[in-house]
């Protein structure tokens, strides 16, 4: 699913993520409410993965967090990092259009790093 995001902002995204995460990064996947593009993985990686698995349980985690938080002394929802055998999920956005990013084992001040970044440069291509 190739085009969603123009070929600026995808190479924006994946720079900006390959120079937060290095060589630990897995994969990055755009999403919307509609549609997907996978914008990088890995060459070592499988490319059987179901992304719509993955993007149904963000966009539905996304949803619950935000009603359940919403105006909680904690602030603003930033991120949300999933922890597996074999590495992490980073999910960074809103409701209507969000990035997740898998990477190998990276210090938790690295997945602060990436979230700002990704979120940035998500603003900055909204606006």
């Amino acid at each position: 699913m190739d085009g969603l995001l123009p070929a600026e902002a995808t190479e924006r995204l994946v720079a900006t993520c390959r120079t937060t995460v290095g060589d630990n990064l897995r994969s990055v996947t755009y999403f919307t409410r509609t549609d997907f593009q996978q914008v990088y993985l890995r060459d070592d990686l499988e490319r059987d993965a179901d992304l719509m698995d993955f993007i149904g349980i963000e966009r539905q985690d996304f949803n619950t967090t935000a009603d359940a938080y919403g105006g909680s002394e904690l602030g603003d929802y930033r991120y949300t990092l999933r922890v597996f055998e074999n590495g992490y999920l980073v999910r960074v956005g809103g409701e209507n259009a969000a990035v997740f990013v898998t990477t190998d084992g990276v210090e938790l001040r690295d997945f602060d790093a990436l979230a700002r970044a990704v979120s940035t440069t998500l603003e900055e291509w909204e606006s």
